[in-house]
């Protein structure tokens, strides 16, 4: 249809936890939905002030519901010819298996959290330092700036760590298969470190006390030597 969007499945997007649809939904659908039943409709981000509507599909919706939502969102964008060829609106046999929380949020499976757990203990125990989530994903500040985050993309699957190195030590670490410059941070010096299946805890240990020291402020710094980690 030359391009135009009529809809939009997103899983856990930026950490939100939904499995939702998101409609290109006719005028004044997403005030009627989201205001009647809130659990199964919301306003989404980025298209939601355009008038699209979210549909979250675990929360009991109907598939009949949603397949006549879909159509609508379809009928809205597709030029007549299209819209008059469309025949009854399709049956869907609801889904029979739940998704498991790690469908969901890769960073629920059993090695995630093994692997958050180590790195916990070691950023925790720095300094002035606290856990966060950033899009979606958890991060360890120091001070206020982000000095190591963890995050496993549903394309690849794969469970990456990443601190700050510095431009220069980039290409040297990355002759390396299990080191790769991530994307949006790469520029900046950061690195990701693949740990889905081994983990090398020495050596993060002394990637996230690297990272570290180039954010942390003077007496967070001096604070460190008083503990005498090296």
């Amino acid at each position: 249809m030359k391009g135009k969007t009529f809809a939009t499945y997103v899983i856990n997007h930026h950490g939100d936890g939904r499995v939702a649809l998101w409609l290109n939904a006719p005028q004044g659908a997403q005030s009627h939905y989201v205001k009647h039943e809130p659990k199964h409709f919301f306003v989404p981000p980025y298209v939601g002030p355009r008038g699209w509507l979210g549909v979250n599909l675990d929360k009991g919706i109907s598939w009949k519901t949603i397949a006549t939502l879909v159509r609508e969102a379809y009928t809205k964008v597709a030029p007549a010819s299209l819209s008059r060829s469309l025949g009854d609106t399709i049956q869907i046999a609801p889904p029979t298996a739940a998704l498991r929380p790690e469908d969901i949020d890769p960073m629920q499976s059993k090695r995630a959290l093994a692997v958050l757990k180590e790195l916990r203990a070691i950023c925790l125990s720095l300094p002035e330092t606290s856990e966060d989530k950033q899009f979606g994903n958890p991060v360890w500040r120091a001070g206020k700036k982000v000095f190591a985050q963890a995050y496993c993309y549903r394309a690849d699957r794969k469970l990456q760590l990443a601190f700050w190195v510095g431009v220069d030590q980039q290409a040297l670490l990355t002759r390396d298969a299990s080191f790769s410059i991530p994307a949006y941070l790469g520029h900046n010096g950061w690195i990701a470190l693949d740990v889905t299946k081994d983990a090398n805890w020495r050596e993060i240990r002394s990637l996230a006390l690297f990272s570290y020291r180039h954010f942390a402020l003077s007496r967070m710094l001096r604070a460190l030597d008083a503990q005498g980690v090296e």
